[in-house]
C-alpha cells in the first residue's frame, strides 16, 4: 500500500508544508529530484527551487524537515537568469531542468507555471557546441588516456585511467550530440539519453574493466567515440597561453592532474 502524496509521511506532502512554513510570501516553489522523478526512497532528499521577490538574497541551503534532509535552491528573478546562463556555460543544464521537471507546490501570478515553459525551451534547444580548440584538446586528453590505458599494469592506476577514458568520451559524445551532460549518477543517466548504444557500450565497458581488469571492450568503445568526433590526435596538438606574472598555473592549462593533461 502506497502512502498518499500528501500523506504526513509522503515527500511530496513534506514538500507542500516546507513551502508553506518556510516560504510563504515566495513567487513560486518547484519540488524536483528524485520524488517527482519516482525515484524517491525513504532517506532521498527534497530539492526545492523558491522563487523570491527581487531584493532577496541567491543562495543555496541545506536543513533538515521533519526529519527529512532537504536542499533549497532560493534565488530572485536575476538571479536565476544568472544560474541559467551559468548551467548552459557549463553545459549541465541543472535548473533548467529542476523546472522543466519539477512540480509546482505553490506559485503567484503563474511564476512556476512560466519558469517551467522557459526552462522546458531552453533543454529542447541545447547546450552550445563546443569550439573546436576545446573539442582538438578533448581528443588528445582521450587519444592519451587511452595509450595511458594501454600501458597501465598497476590495478589502481588501470582504474583511475579508466575513468579519465570515460569522463572525456562520454564528455565528446554529449557534444557531438549537443546533449545535456551530467556528473556522479547523472553522467550514465544522461549519457544514455544522449546516445543509447554508444553510452550503453561505454559504461558496460568501464563496468565490465572495474569488474574484470579487461582494457578491452572500454578502449573500443572509447575509440568508436573518438573517431566518430574526428579521430586519434597526438602530433600537431599544440596550445599556447597567456604569459602572465602569477606563479600559480594559467587558468585551464594542462597538468598531470587535470583529465585534459598531455604526455608527462
Amino acid at each position: 500500500m502506497t502512502t498518499p502524496a500528501d500523506g504526513p509521511n509522503h515527500p511530496v506532502g513534506q514538500a507542500r508544508r516546507l513551502a508553506a512554513e518556510r516560504f510563504p510570501d515566495a513567487l513560486s516553489v518547484v519540488l524536483a529530484g528524485s520524488t517527482v522523478a519516482g525515484r524517491a526512497t525513504a532517506t532521498s532528499d527534497l530539492d526545492l527551487a523558491v522563487l523570491v521577490e527581487d531584493g532577496g538574497a541567491t543562495r543555496r541551503e541545506t536543513l533538515r524537515f521533519e526529519g527529512r534532509l532537504v536542499e533549497l535552491f532560493i534565488h530572485t528573478r536575476a538571479g536565476l537568469d544568472e544560474l541559467f546562463a551559468a548551467d548552459t556555460a557549463s553545459r549541465r543544464g541543472v535548473m533548467q531542468r529542476m523546472y522543466a521537471e519539477g512540480l509546482v507546490l505553490t506559485e503567484r501570478d503563474g511564476a512556476g507555471t512560466g519558469l517551467k515553459h522557459r526552462a522546458a525551451a531552453a533543454l529542447r534547444e541545447g547546450p552550445g557546441a563546443l569550439a573546436p580548440a576545446t573539442v582538438e584538446d578533448r581528443r588528445y586528453a582521450l587519444t592519451d588516456a587511452l595509450d595511458d590505458l594501454s600501458d597501465a599494469a598497476d590495478p589502481v592506476e588501470r582504474l583511475t585511467v579508466a575513468g579519465v577514458v570515460l569522463d572525456v568520451a562520454a564528455d565528446l559524445l554529449f557534444d557531438h550530440h549537443r546533449a545535456w551532460k551530467g556528473g556522479g549518477k547523472w553522467l550514465p543517466r544522461r549519457l544514455l539519453q544522449a546516445d543509447p548504444d554508444r553510452g550503453a557500450a561505454l559504461l558496460d565497458g568501464y563496468r565490465r574493466l572495474c569488474e574484470t581488469a579487461a582494457p578491452q571492450p572500454l578502449t573500443a568503445a572509447a575509440t568508436d567515440i573518438l573517431t566518430l568526433t574526428g579521430g586519434p590526435l597526438r602530433e600537431g596538438h599544440a596550445r599556447t597561453w597567456p604569459v602572465s606574472h602569477d606563479p600559480s598555473p594559467v587558468p585551464g592549462a594542462c597538468t598531470r592532474d587535470d583529465p585534459d593533461a598531455g604526455p608527462a
